[in-house]
């Protein structure tokens, strides 16, 4: 589809960069990075390696973003949430969100060698990739279990994190990657319930659109299920505790509660409501992670 690029005065077009980025998807990825740079040094890290993880993990989600920006184009232009986005509606070229993605990509690798480690460059560079061309370009108009396998690209911070910090992965950081694993498929899929025209309109083969709403909303149900007690596993890991835990607990029982609702129910309200509380479910998650992780890092010797 051949979109007509319009001139952009200089501020219009720094706002289409921006939203290249999707700042409020990086914001969130960011956020679960954070609690493992506290916990993997029992402490705040040095303030090269902390500044430089926090500017590596955010160049390069907004990388990932800027990429994904540019192979679904032509997805994007045909459903009603997309349609307005930076390429489809026609504010920027294509090659800007292609120059774009290398760019920021490489001053990941740059910021994350200069300040940490090779392997958290590594492990910045390799969620990149996966996010760009194993679930963009691969995977995300294959199979409706795109956004489980994708899952594993969104997982990467606190991987990230943790190697730059101790210049290793270990099972705390592995726990946190889960978690945020686990919760992409509900999250995403109770928007698939809502937009399931959309995808269908893009010929994605979203859950919805292949095996029906019923098996969707089930499928949503058994991954909050698995979702909850991986979030309490960094309790026996040593990783976290009560001031995580309770809270962590009593968020689980209310995501299962309202997942369980969805599958009673076949109303888009539900799906909406469940779609929306996710994004805060794991705001506060990792928001708790990182006041424990600080608490504790007060009071571990």
């Amino acid at each position: 589809m051949s979109v007509a690029i319009a001139p952009a005065r200089p501020a219009r077009l720094a706002l289409a960069w921006l939203e290249l980025t999707k700042p409020r998807i990086v914001l969130l990825v960011l956020l679960t990075g954070v609690p493992a740079l506290l916990m993997a040094g029992g402490g705040l890290p040095p303030p090269r390696v902390f500044w430089g993880a926090i500017a590596g993990i955010t160049l390069a989600a907004a990388s990932a973003a800027s990429f994904n920006h540019f192979v679904d184009r032509d997805i994007d232009a045909l459903m009603r949430r997309t349609a307005a986005r930076p390429l489809p509606s026609g504010r920027v070229p294509p090659w800007h969100a292609l120059a774009l993605g290398f760019a920021l990509g490489l001053l990941s690798w740059v910021v994350l060698v200069a300040t940490a480690n090779l392997l958290s460059a590594v492990l910045a560079v390799a969620s990149i990739l996966y996010y760009a061309v194993v679930y963009s370009i691969w995977l995300k108009r294959r199979t409706p279990q795109n956004i489980v396998i994708g899952g594993g690209a969104g997982a990467s911070a606190p991987l990230i994190a943790w190697a730059a910090v101790t210049g290793t992965v270990e099972l705390p950081a592995m726990a946190m990657a889960a978690i945020v694993f686990l919760w992409t498929p509900p999250h995403f899929w109770a928007l698939s319930l809502y937009r399931r025209d959309d995808y269908a309109r893009a010929k994605l083969p979203m859950l919805p659109v292949t095996h029906g709403e019923p098996e969707t909303r089930r499928q949503i149900l058994l991954y909050s299920l698995a979702l909850v007690p991986t979030t309490l596993a960094l309790l026996p890991l040593g990783a976290a505790g009560p001031l995580y835990g309770v809270p962590a607990a009593v968020l689980g029982v209310a995501f299962v509660a309202q997942a369980e609702r969805l599958r009673r129910s076949a109303s888009s309200a539900h799906a909406i409501a469940l779609f929306r509380f996710s994004i805060l479910y794991l705001f506060l998650l990792f928001l708790l992670l990182l006041a424990d992780a600080g608490v504790r890092s007060r009071t571990i010797p």
